[in-house]
């Protein structure tokens, strides 16, 4: 996920290069035949369909562009402005939209640059794909507007330059093929899913070594017991814990049953797997999919006019990852609030204050959690089916599949401060432990936050160790011995 905010070789095959010539010269081939319409290409855009375009190729490019670029509001993150681009490149490059080569040629140039268009974040229902923030990066491509290059926000046509790029030069069913596609919707949902897959094993670890910590038996993680609850994905849960959980020794001080925020965490962390997994492979399909209109088949002499373009699979699958993550959020809320408490933390002083009123420890960094948590319910309200009509009534029905991608992202950021606070937080417990951790692959994980994240001996701000807490569980988590489908 990484790789997409900095340069990135893309090259196409010879397949591909072989797919998209082959599909621009059949369009070129049918647009040459008198009295054969072609969306877009020989009328006008969307309900406007039934009164015809401009004269010219270059006219008709400015014809979908121009009254397209209207969008509002911050800017799209980097990545997902940068992975969009990304996206829309393999769709065309199935040679079914008719773009030009020199189009996804010039797509996979700036990947290979600092190059990132602004995109705002309002302006898409998801419907004809993402129309107004995909018109903002191909003017961005153009010069016009402004671009990104390293991180540096800049006038477009300055940062063409900065990039090395040339202004990106398109005809009608170039400026089409460009906009009218989910790949806005497929980038922030893929991006989302694949940190809310990493999340949910920083969860599984960290709610390892909270047990761990807190001296609590593993019985919850009994084999027998969760292949009985019939869930797969709740036993594979179940089987994760107890490997960080190896060597474990309970403490006799703890109750026989645990608080559901380390009792049920096989059951819900395994439903988090299962939701997250459905949304992986929805998103996926989107990933190999042509989500264009329309589209070109020569072996038929077919042009096809339809939806494809239609954000309605992503956006129930982010609709879903915002609600598992959120849930994720809420068991780390509440295994903060178990550290905090001196009656369920294991004897340890409250806010795991080394002086509790003479110092504060953690007391505001679970304040800061429980602000987070509440946003994130906040904006857990599913977007995918606030459909609203619009455009004349021609998208009479639209599925917000953009507004549902980029709240997953960012419900997916939300989690990583989360688990970054109860990084910080089972940190101090470790330090304030007299009998220490017993399980070693927990200690190990104790020992990597320790080396970067000092013992809260006196108060200090703890927004930058919380930051650097989710980067070391990033890190642990990646190379561990499973995967999450």
């Amino acid at each position: 996920m990484d790789l997409i905010g900095r340069p990135t070789t893309i090259e196409l095959s010879e397949d591909a290069i072989a797919q998209v010539t082959r599909g621009r010269e059949f369009v070129e081939g049918v647009l040459r035949r008198n009295g054969r319409p072609v969306y877009g290409a020989t009328t006008g855009f969307g309900p406007l369909v039934v009164f015809g375009g401009r004269d010219s190729a270059t006219e008709q490019c400015d014809n979908v562009l121009q009254h397209l670029t209207v969008g509002q509001g911050a800017d799209l993150p980097i990545p997902i402005a940068r992975a969009s681009i990304l996206v829309r490149a393999r769709s065309l490059a199935h040679g079914l939209s008719g773009a030009s080569l020199s189009t996804v040629d010039a797509l996979c140039r700036m990947l290979s640059t600092g190059f990132a268009p602004v995109i705002p974040i309002w302006g898409s229902v998801g419907a004809s794909g993402d129309l107004v923030p995909l018109a903002h990066a191909v003017q961005s491509l153009r010069g016009v507007g402004h671009a990104y290059v390293d991180g540096e926000r800049m006038p477009a046509r300055d940062a063409l330059g900065v990039a090395g790029l040339t202004p990106l030069e398109l005809d009608g069913r170039d400026a089409l093929a460009l906009v009218n596609g989910t790949s806005v919707t497929t980038a922030a949902a893929g991006l989302a899913a694949l940190s809310a897959r990493r999340s949910l094993q920083v969860a599984t670890a960290l709610t390892a070594v909270l047990a761990d910590l807190l001296g609590a038996t593993p019985a919850f993680v009994a084999p027998s017991l969760l292949k009985a609850f019939g869930h797969p994905d709740v036993a594979t849960t179940g089987q994760e814990l107890a490997w960080w959980l190896e060597g474990t020794t309970p403490s006799p001080d703890r109750p026989l049953q645990e608080p559901y925020s380390v009792r049920c965490t096989p059951q819900l962390l395994g439903a988090a797997r299962s939701a997250i997994g459905w949304s992986i492979e929805t998103v996926s399909h989107d990933l190999r999919g042509v989500s264009d209109n329309p589209l070109f088949f020569e072996d038929e002499d077919l042009v096809a006019h339809g939806g494809n373009f239609f954000g309605q699979p992503s956006a129930f699958a982010s609709d879903l990852l915002s609600s598992a993550v959120t849930q994720v959020g809420n068991l780390a809320e509440r295994q903060i609030d178990m550290l905090v408490d001196p009656g369920r933390n294991g004897g340890r002083p409250p806010m795991l204050a080394s002086e509790p009123g003479r110092q504060h420890s953690i007391q505001g960094l679970q304040v800061m959690s429980t602000s987070l948590v509440a946003a994130m319910r906040r904006a857990c309200t599913p977007a995918a089916m606030q459909s609203l009509p619009t455009n004349l009534h021609n998208q009479d029905v639209v599925p917000f599949g953009t507004q549902a991608a980029v709240t997953a992202y960012e419900q997916a950021q939300k989690l990583r401060l989360l688990h970054g606070a109860l990084g910080v937080a089972l940190r101090q417990a470790a330090h304030l432990d007299n009998r220490g951790s017993t399980a070693s692959r927990c200690t190990d994980l104790v020992a990597a936050l320790s080396e970067r994240i000092d013992p809260i001996i006196h108060d200090r701000p703890l927004d930058e160790d919380i930051r650097i807490a989710a980067d070391v569980l990033d890190r642990q988590v990646e190379t561990k011995p499973w995967s999450y489908r």
